[in-house]
């Protein structure tokens, strides 16, 4: 049986503007420096793990809901195809939270991958097992040596964006997450998260084929 593992909060850019009392922030950006990282959109689902033989939410919670029967029937899709001891993590899309999609490529996209020692894969391959699951990964922003100038920049439109995750290309380990991933949220977004679940389900949409 797979060791289900909750997925970490992420701390906030010192300049996330999103931050709550309760939510951790850096005090400054410089552990980043000297390395290459990728900047993604950060989407606004509900973040999801899934195993070979099984899934749940951030929280662990086992309770059924209407908006994770998707997800549901995807694990049980391509479950077969994540080795023993691995995790994919994502964000479970299907259900309109503060934001509403009308183009996804899927409702669900995986941003991390970790393997039986507890590491999260470099993201070269997290791209790689994303395509080998057959689902999309967030939406790249910026890939290259960290420019807090540059990044701190980055065009976030307040109606379509809730803001953005930086991490490491490198891997790392679960353990010393906090030094390899952190968020810009913008200001103004509404988290949901305690009462989404309470309300009706609006599912998002999903991009029509051509």
């Amino acid at each position: 049986m797979d060791t289900r593992r909750k997925y970490p909060r992420t701390p906030h850019l010192p300049w996330s503007l999103g931050a709550g009392s309760d939510d951790a922030v850096l005090g400054q950006a410089t552990g980043f420096s000297g390395q290459e990282v990728v900047v993604t959109e950060k989407l606004d689902g509900e973040n999801t793990t899934l195993y070979r033989s099984g899934m749940h939410a951030r929280s662990l919670d086992p309770r059924p809901h209407p908006s994770r029967d998707w997800v549901k029937g995807l694990q049980g899709h391509i479950g077969y195809l994540i080795p023993e001891g691995w995790r994919v993590c994502g964000e479970n899309l299907y259900a309109r939270h503060s934001l509403g999609y009308d183009d996804l490529e899927s409702y669900f996209y995986l941003f991390s991958v970790w393997d039986e020692h507890d590491l999260a894969l470099n993201w070269d391959d997290t791209l790689a097992w994303a395509e080998h699951l057959g689902v999309p990964t967030p939406r790249q922003l910026y890939r290259g040596p960290w420019n807090e100038a540059l990044i701190r920049a980055l065009p976030v439109d307040p109606e379509v964006m809730e803001g953005y995750v930086v991490r490491t290309v490198q891997g790392f380990s679960y353990t010393a997450f906090q030094e390899h991933v952190a968020k810009y949220v913008r200001a103004g977004h509404v988290q949901t998260d305690a009462h989404w679940m309470h309300q009706a389900v609006v599912p998002n949409g999903l991009r029509r084929e051509p």
